[in-house]
């Protein structure tokens, strides 16, 4: 490890079982940089949303968070019986222990159920069977107890809550609030345009929200606290928009916080509400990419709206800059985002016709592998119609979009 640098959790593995149309998906062997690619539909976003409703359950409560996704009808996949499972495999550092999660989750009456929850840590690194650190069925159980060295048993107050989350609080059960602490860190945005042109109230805020909606507030936090990395930030923001000289939160009468930049052409600053959609949300992503605390792991939601197109390899290489200190986590249909992509770093889902989605790396198709060795991107190879998975035209019953040429790299 690079002096400096802190351990992080990362995530290894990913299992989801009956999850709308992720009926049975495993992302294995995860990068510091993860790509989610695909066409609009085939699963990408129900991935990002697996990371978004565990993260609910956890900061909230289990039942706000299958209440809000319409409970099990809406949840499960469609004509399948069972549980909805999850299992999240990772590690605390990068040589600790492998850490296994497994969750199930029914429905009682319109109520969640968690028809069982376990949670495994290996014995030594790289040794092979892992000790039950916890493991409940119908909301009774058994978890280890570190101090005493043996494990006792427990039993939640009602079926709907979750054993790491509620055992996770207690000093007594350091290797459960580990987990908890880490889900519970889980960074996820949903950035968009509308958001981030609000006036919120004023005050210094440490991160940015799902939104983007407490932007100024950001803004006004990096320019007390971390004024050099704010100065990086706006360096980059201005290597990418022609003209912009600064940017500064201004506090009103009312309480309220607003930005004004100011471009190079004119000698007044412009309010945030008159500036571009693609120039306030580049800026918000830069702050989430160059986090001074940066949480374990980051999830951006759809980078390319509003951005313009070539700016999307250089936000892309940011996101990989970013991976060395956050797990990234990063959905896309955008070619150009993906041209900036190494091979392991892409997984394309995809639609059979079942209707369910399945996965594939782009590192797992040996001839995209030499092209790319060769000087081709993925991107490109994508609109060329070489992934031969996930083409929304073909899939349509339409010709590809590009006829392949026949000197290409075997």
């Amino acid at each position: 490890m690079n002096a400096g640098v802190q351990a992080r959790p990362v995530i290894e593995r990913l299992t989801i079982r009956n999850y709308r149309v992720l009926r049975d998906v495993t992302l294995d062997k995860l990068t510091p940089l993860t790509v989610l690619f695909g066409p609009n539909g085939s699963g990408k976003s129900t991935v990002f949303d697996v990371f978004a409703f565990l993260h609910e359950a956890f900061t909230t409560n289990l039942r706000r968070a299958w209440d809000r996704r319409n409970r099990l009808r809406e949840i499960r996949s469609r004509g399948v019986d069972g549980p909805v499972e999850f299992e999240l495999k990772y590690r605390e550092s990068k040589d600790s222990r492998l850490v296994t999660y497994r969750i199930a989750i029914d429905e009682d009456r319109g109520s969640p159920v968690v028809v069982a929850e376990t949670l495994q840590w290996s014995t030594a690194p790289g040794s092979g069977r892992p000790r039950d650190i916890l493991r409940f069925v119908h909301g009774e159980g058994y978890v280890y107890d570190d101090a005493s060295g043996a494990s006792s048993f427990e039993s939640m107050d009602t079926p709907d809550l979750l054993a790491i989350s509620t055992l996770g609080q207690l000093s007594r059960h350091p290797r459960v609030a580990a987990l908890r602490r880490f889900i519970s860190g889980w960074y996820l945005s949903y950035v968009s345009a509308d958001s981030v042109r609000t006036l919120p109230e004023a005050g210094p805020q440490e991160r940015l929200s799902q939104s983007g909606d407490n932007l100024p507030n950001v803004i006004q936090y990096l320019q007390e606290r971390h004024p050099k990395r704010l100065g990086r930030i706006l360096r980059i923001l201005s290597q990418r928009v022609p003209n912009l000289e600064s940017i500064e939160p201004e506090q009103l009468a009312g309480g309220r916080l607003l930005l004004r930049l100011k471009d190079g052409a004119f000698d007044e600053p412009i309010l945030a509400k008159f500036i571009s959609d693609g120039t306030l949300k580049l800026l918000a992503y830069l702050t989430v990419l160059h986090d001074p605390t940066p949480p374990s792991t980051v999830g951006i939601e759809e980078p390319e709206n509003q951005l313009h197109p070539r700016l999307l390899p250089l936000l892309a290489e940011e996101a990989r800059q970013a991976a060395t200190r956050s797990q990234m986590l990063v959905t896309t249909h955008s070619p150009f985002f993906a041209n900036a992509l190494r091979p392991k770093e892409l997984w394309v889902l995809y639609r059979e016709a079942d209707g369910f989605a399945k996965s594939l790396r782009a590192s797992e198709i040996p001839q995209l592998v030499a092209m790319t060795e060769h000087g081709a991107q993925l991107g490109s190879l994508w609109m060329e119609g070489y992934f031969d998975v996930g083409d929304p035209l073909v899939r349509a019953g339409l010709p590809a979009s590009a006829e392949r040429t026949s000197d290409a790299p075997a």
